[in-house]
């Protein structure tokens, strides 16, 4: 995989920043509450002031090693979590203090897939089921629309329509996860969470559903947020990259500026993993 950023991607990145944001999240904090051995309460400091900016049609990419508070940021995103304080600014709306009435509005607008998709996906049902399901909850289509629309998405992430009586059990890890994509779009989010969803698959699938996710921002205008401890596969599809340590932001920037000048010893750390790179890195201070 080379690493390089294109010219392109930068591009269409400083463009659309002349467009309002379509996530704001203002010092993020989310604690847990955890009872130790000797039985006195303890907090968990899951997220600790964490902030940043998407705009449309961008990928955010946001990496740490386990435990860096990656998934609870997801969690928070897409209102399975309750942030402990912060704000999260969804088209102009904060998600955090809405009424659960707008927040059920703006919910199918945010979908997450999981880094294993068979988790997700109910195995007592065929692959047309699956699809249906959110089709059925939007109440805008008769049964032969959503049968048409449901063999569309198949094809949009390049499964075969031929698909549709199988249940998710007989397919593949990536086909799963294409199906877990499809499922999602049924829903025309705007924003795309995607929870280590490549992690789980071997290099060359990876490379397949990283550049379907390529192809349907440029088709579709999708924006994404990329969660991954793999900085090579951020650096693929980011726009910007946040890296994340002890549940912070402890650097922001271009994927090119993380790439080329990174600045904190996390970041350093993270790329002198990658082979390719170990050469051009310094060595860390003594």
């Amino acid at each position: 995989m080379r690493f390089r950023v294109s010219s392109m991607k930068v591009e269409a990145s400083a463009g659309s920043q002349n467009m309002p944001p379509l996530l704001k999240v203002e010092n993020l904090v989310k604690c847990y509450a955890r009872r130790s051995l000797v039985g006195r309460g303890e907090e968990l400091l899951a997220l600790n002031g964490v902030s940043f900016t998407v705009f449309p049609g961008t990928t955010l990419a946001v990496v740490g090693e386990s435990g860096s508070g990656k998934s609870t940021l997801a969690s928070c995103l897409a209102c399975l979590e309750s942030p402990t304080a912060g704000n999260i600014w969804f088209e102009g709306k904060d998600i955090v203090k809405v009424e659960e009435r707008v927040r059920r509005q703006l919910r199918p607008q945010i979908q997450l897939i999981f880094q294993d998709p068979a988790s997700s996906l109910n195995p007592r049902w065929s692959v047309l089921e699956i699809l249906l399901e959110p089709l059925i909850l939007r109440r805008k289509f008769t049964r032969e629309e959503m049968k048409q629309c449901a063999s569309s998405l198949l094809e949009r992430v390049g499964l075969s329509p031929d698909f549709v009586e199988r249940p998710p059990t007989e397919l593949s890890g990536g086909q799963r996860q294409r199906l877990a994509i499809a499922r999602a779009l049924a829903l025309q989010p705007k924003l795309l969470i995607l929870d280590e969803a490549l992690s789980a698959l071997d290099c060359s699938v990876q490379a397949q559903i990283a550049n379907l996710l390529r192809e349907l921002q440029s088709s579709l205008g999708m924006t994404y947020l990329f969660i991954t401890h793999d900085l090579a596969m951020a650096v693929y599809l980011a726009d910007e990259i946040a890296v994340m340590s002890r549940g912070r932001i402890v650097e922001l920037g271009s994927a090119e500026q993380i790439l080329d000048q990174p600045q904190h010893e996390t970041t350093r750390q993270l790329l002198r993993a990658l082979p390719r790179m170990t050469r051009a890195l310094p060595a860390p201070e003594q």
